[in-house]
């Protein structure tokens, strides 16, 4: 691979994944909103292009609740994208994304597989394999994985036609960590990119959307706000603004000064 600089995008181009294309850039989680009411309205403010929620807690939750969950998710009218959220084998993801195929009728799945409880890391070792097992069984996967390149070129290798790394571990907040590695990630990759993970700041979004990001995945950030539908509509804002900062062709920033008012034709006394 050799290094380069993706040219910038037509502004009015669709988020396009799978050959799918969605309006918006902005992927929203469903967990740990105050209330279903305050999900909806966090959904109808920002209008994302999909609703990411997870089956194994949504099953585990059971009965009524999970009913209630199902119905809402139907009720937003937002397409659905499955995760295998809390999986820590590659048999356990595989067989969670069959189960979830079924329950949702989609062939969409968000691959998360976990190898290290404390800091929800993906188990870098098995991820292209699952990812492999998957694609190879008719799925659209999308991989939670890391910053790491080598990781990344082999999730494309694969089969996918996206990938999803961090910003930094889940639901911390801090934003971009390692600038250096995304921004790489970002040069070197030629499939659809979604920032996945650890934005806290509707700026962190917009950052990223700036170097190229083709959308974000958001979900604490939003949910555990004070205002979830206020901060719902903000970063929404904030992935368009980035998008159309990227597809206007940023300045490039200089060592010195550089005066923004010519001299040419001012007048003489002005000139001292």
């Amino acid at each position: 691979m050799t290094a380069h600089t993706p040219p910038p995008p037509q502004t009015d181009a669709p988020l396009t994944l799978y050959g799918e294309t969605f309006a918006s850039r902005l992927l929203l989680g469903t967990s740990r909103y105050p209330s279903p009411s305050v999900l909806l309205q966090a959904i109808e403010r920002s209008k994302p292009a999909m609703l990411t929620a997870s089956l194994r807690r949504q099953t585990g939750s059971g009965g009524e609740a999970s009913q209630s969950f199902w119905n809402l998710l139907r009720e937003a009218k937002v397409p659905v994208l499955p995760n295998t959220a809390g999986c820590h084998s590659l048999q356990e993801a595989i067989t969670t994304a069959e189960m979830a195929r079924e329950v949702f009728e989609t062939d969409w799945i968000k691959l998360e597989l976990i190898g290290d409880d404390y800091t929800l890391q993906p188990d870098t070792l098995n991820l292209p394999e699952a990812a492999s097992r998957l694609i190879k069984s008719g799925f659209k996967v999308l991989p939670y994985t890391t910053d790491d390149l080598v990781l990344c070129q082999r999730l494309v290798d694969v089969g996918c036609q996206a990938v999803m790394p961090w910003a930094a571990p889940i639901g911390t907040g801090k934003g971009p960590i390692n600038p250096h590695a995304l921004r790489t990630l970002r040069e070197r990759l030629d499939v659809p990119m979604i920032v996945d993970a650890g934005l806290g700041l509707p700026s962190h979004a917009c950052q990223v959307m700036e170097w190229g990001y083709d959308a974000v995945l958001l979900n604490t950030a939003v949910a555990l706000a004070q205002d979830p539908v206020q901060m719902a509509g903000a970063f929404a804002d904030a992935v368009n603004a980035g998008h159309a900062a990227y597809c206007a062709g940023a300045m490039q920033a200089q060592d010195s000064a550089q005066p923004s008012t010519p001299v040419l034709g001012t007048p003489f006394w002005h000139q001292a």
